[in-house]
This record gives structure tokens, C-alpha cells and sequence, in this order.
């Protein structure tokens, strides 16, 4: 694997990926980030989860002039969940810089997004309808933009934007950098990369092999407020040496450490905020036994080499098949079996059917665990500890006073009063987690890109969610002055 620290990439930036916890560049980013420095334009194919905004974000941080504060780059992605996650890995590459990246989208109040227009943004990232709206409008001037970047465009295409996307790139100057990423290729897009790309270098990534062995597979269907003491059952249960459990967001992660931890359970976070020695402080304590329960979001769990894994945990289904192969490898290492169970709300069932048909693996089924299940699953861990002292140790000096417990008591009255003080009871303390919205695949069906997740990450989850919000309708149709009629989520 090739180090960021190889590609020249300046300190600055180095900085901020070594604050986020990055050392390795993907296979995307090695060879997208050189041919991008050297000017080129570069016509990106790669599936999904593949490091893809570091690939075209750090080239077009390196061109920016900090001095000026005028727009010189800009990203257009389909979906404003997409557009603001994009900004958001921006701002955190570029954060010791001073360059700031601004999201733009429909749904958003027109004259909200000109205010903070005014502020001096040098990148905006923006979903095609609302970007034209405000070069149209002049609100967004694109004179000074050396890069531009089109971030799954085979999937502005399903969704009709193709038309927006050559005017766009018609309205920036023809002297600029033009970076494509698509995970396929379809002929329409061939045709933008022919005709307003100048020499594009072309850079493929073949798709892994995603294949789970060594991992039995597990789904619990249940509703989002029912999840986190699903969780705590599901350990009570089965107590996992060490468990890995997966969120989506930041928030989750810290969420679901502070309710486990005050409900009894060894747990720590770690997530993207987190310093990098706060973050091998919280490792070292989960490898040395000290931590029974890692929370942990994907970006921060990349790279994780834990052997003694028994369960894994997702409290959030991932959003594509291969954060879902990447993150239930944690365990079944080293010729072992575990777990992988994925917490599944009713309207994600689509989706996790999308991840078997992708990984080639059957989930099995199981049912919500419930307090009384938990509670009887604790006394058995109890019982298999008696049962193990019983067959293990020499219990004579211990006998004497058996016999005379046991001429005052009978005898299920003093095994049940030991199981009763050796088991673990969990405290009931009132947890709640911020809900999320739930993964839909009902677009990706639908499409003609056929069944592929919607995740262009970093290198973590992504949540897209609807995919008509930040653009037009792709009913919509030009009337004479080249406005759109029939429009939803511009205003």
C-alpha cells in the first residue's frame, strides 16, 4: 500500500490526514492524486467505498489560492446528503489551510445560500439544478474556477441531469481541470468525457472480490427506538470476549458508548474527532481485555488489526455491500468463527437484501432478544463459570463450609443465593439515541445503473437518503427561456 507521505502532498494537508487517522492512500487515491497534481484531467471508474473525495479533494485544495476568496473549485454531486458530506471531508482536509468548502442544494432557502455565498467560499459543492439556479442568478460566479469536479455521474445521469451537467461545465472556463468519477461508463458520460475533457487520464479500479468466510451472518429485524437494548440483551446473552459495534454517525458512537457504559457494560468510542492519541489509547485498552466493547464509526475502524474479535455489531446496516464485507472482518480471523449481526429496520429490509445479493451471502434471521432472555442468558454465563470451577479447581477448603450452609438451607435455596451474587445485573438507567434516517434502496432498484449502493465515501458511511432532494424533478422540462418548470427542492 502506498503512504500519503509518498504522493507530495503538502504538510499542511499531511497534517490533517494524519489528524484524521490516515497513513494509507487507496488504490483510487494513489493514482488519482499524482496524475491530478501533474494538471491532467482524469476520468476516475471505481466502485463503491474507494477513498474517492481525498482522490479529487486533495488535488483541488493544492490549487486554491488562500488569498483570494472566490469560488476556484467546484464539485457537482446528485443528492444534497452527498453534496454536504463532500463539503464536510473537504473542510477537514483543508482545515490548517484556511480554505473553506460551502454545500449547496435545493431544499435550502435561496437567499440563506447567498449570504453564506458572500462570505467567500473558495469550493462549492452544490447538486446540479441549484448550482445552475445560482449561476443563473450570477450569486455563484464561476470566472476563477480552476477545478471542476463531477462526483458519480453515472448516477446524475439516472436521475436526469445530464443536460445541467454540460451546461454547467459549458458555463466555467474551458482552461480548467476537469475530474470525473463514475462507477460505471455509460455512453452518455463517455461522451461529456470527449467532448469537454481535455486528454483525460483514466484511472480503473477493478472491484474486489467480496466474499465473507469464517463469519456467521446474522439480521435482527427491528424498529430504530427498539435498537440499543436489543444491543444490550444480544451481549447479556451471548458475552462476547471483545465486540466491535458499528454507527453510522459521530453522534451515535458517543451515544451508544455513554448508554452502555452507564448500564455497566466496558465500553469506548472511536470515531474521526477523537486525537490520534486519544484514538490508540482507546485500541490499546480493547486489545489488552480492558474494553469489552468497541463503538466505532467506519472511518475510524479502517486499518483495525484486532485479533479475539467475537462479535460484531451493526447498529447501523452500512450503506454498501463493501463497508459491510470491510467492517464484519473484524472477526472470524486467524481460522476462528464469529458473529456478525446486523440490526435492520423494517424499511431497510430492501437494502439488506441488496448486500446478500452483492456479497453472495445468506443472513439468517433471528428474533429480538427480550430483558427476560438477557437476564436468563446472564445466569447460564454464571452457571458455565460454577460449572467450569467445579471441573477446574480444588474446592476442598471450601467444602466444610458447604456442609454447613447446607444443614440450615436446602440446597436450591444456597445455589440460587450463589447465582444470584455472581450474576452481572444490568442497570436499567434510560438511554436515548438520536434516530437516523433509514437507507433506502428503492432508487438503486429502480435505475438503470441496475443494484449498486449509493456510497462515494472517504472511506466511511455516507447517508444519501432521497435522492429527488437537491435538484429537479427529472420530469422537468425547459421552457423557452432555459428555466426548468415542474421543479421540487428548489426553493
Amino acid at each position: 500500500m502506498t503512504k500519503f507521505n509518498e504522493l507530495s502532498i503538502s504538510a499542511p494537508i499531511m497534517k490533517a490526514l494524519e489528524k484524521m487517522g490516515f497513513e494509507e492512500a487507496t488504490p483510487i487515491q494513489t493514482e488519482t492524486i499524482p496524475l491530478a497534481l501533474a494538471g491532467n484531467d482524469v476520468i476516475g471508474q471505481a466502485q463503491t467505498g474507494t477513498g474517492k473525495t481525498a482522490a479529487f479533494g486533495i488535488p483541488m485544495i493544492e490549487r486554491i489560492d488562500t488569498k483570494q476568496r472566490k469560488v476556484q473549485g467546484l464539485v457537482v454531486a446528485p443528492t444534497r446528503e452527498l453534496a454536504i458530506q463532500v463539503a464536510e471531508e473537504i473542510n477537514r482536509i483543508a482545515k490548517f489551510l484556511g480554505i473553506r468548502a460551502l454545500a449547496i442544494y435545493g431544499g435550502q432557502q435561496m437567499d440563506r445560500q447567498i449570504r453564506a455565498l458572500k462570505d467567500g467560499p473558495q469550493i462549492v459543492v452544490a447538486t446540479p439544478g441549484r448550482l445552475l439556479d445560482h449561476m443563473r442568478r450570477r450569486t455563484i460566479r464561476t470566472d476563477h474556477v480552476q477545478t471542476a469536479v463531477l462526483d458519480e455521474a453515472d448516477e446524475m445521469l439516472n436521475m436526469g441531469f445530464i443536460d445541467d451537467i454540460r451546461d454547467i461545465l459549458k458555463g466555467i472556463p474551458e482552461e480548467r481541470q476537469t475530474l470525473l468519477f463514475s462507477a460505471t461508463m455509460p455512453k452518455e458520460i463517455r461522451n461529456i468525457a470527449t467532448t469537454l475533457m481535455k486528454d483525460p487520464k483514466e484511472v480503473k479500479i477493478k472491484a474486489k472480490e467480496m466474499t465473507v468466510e469464517n463469519i456467521e451472518q446474522y439480521f435482527i429485524e427491528i424498529p430504530e427506538k427498539y435498537k440499543f437494548d436489543t444491543l444490550n440483551n444480544h451481549v447479556d446473552i451471548h458475552s462476547p470476549e471483545l465486540a466491535i459495534v458499528f454507527a453510522r454517525t459521530k453522534k451515535r458512537v458517543d451515544e451508544i458508548t455513554e448508554g452502555l457504559q452507564a448500564r455497566g457494560y466496558r465500553a469506548e468510542g472511536i470515531h474521526g474527532d477523537l486525537t490520534q492519541g486519544k484514538r490508540m489509547s482507546v485500541l490499546n485498552k480493547f486489545k489488552n481485555g480492558r474494553v469489552d466493547v468497541l463503538v466505532a464509526t467506519d472511518v475510524a475502524a479502517r486499518g483495525l488489526d484486532i485479533s479475539g474479535v467475537t462479535h460484531v455489531y451493526n447498529f447501523d446496516i452500512p450503506q454498501d455491500p463493501e463497508s459491510y464485507v470491510h467492517r464484519i472482518g473484524r472477526t472470524g480471523r486467524a481460522g476462528k468463527m464469529g458473529e456478525a449481526i446486523s440490526f435492520v429496520t423494517p424499511r431497510e429490509m430492501a437494502h439488506l437484501h441488496l448486500i446478500e445479493k452483492t456479497t453472495k451471502s445468506k443472513m439468517k434471521r433471528l428474533a429480538p432478544p427480550t430483558n427476560q432472555d438477557a437476564k436468563r442468558g446472564q445466569q447460564q454465563v454464571t452457571i458455565e463459570k460454577i460449572q467450569k470451577t467445579i471441573n477446574e479447581k480444588d474446592l476442598s477448603s471450601y467444602q466444610e463450609a458447604a456442609k454447613d450452609l447446607l444443614e440450615d438451607n436446602d440446597s436450591i435455596s444456597v445455589v440460587a443465593a450463589a447465582l444470584s451474587l455472581l450474576t452481572k445485573e444490568r442497570r436499567d438507567t434510560p438511554v436515548r439515541i438520536s434516530s437516523v434516517a433509514p437507507i433506502s434502496v428503492k432508487k438503486a432498484l429502480n435505475s438503470k445503473g441496475g443494484h449498486r449502493s449509493k456510497n462515494k465515501r472517504f472511506y466511511g458511511g455516507r447517508n444519501q437518503g432521497n435522492r429527488n432532494q437537491g435538484g429537479r424533478n427529472q420530469g422537468g422540462q425547459r421552457n423557452r427561456k432555459g428555466n426548468f418548470q415542474k421543479r421540487r427542492n428548489r426553493d
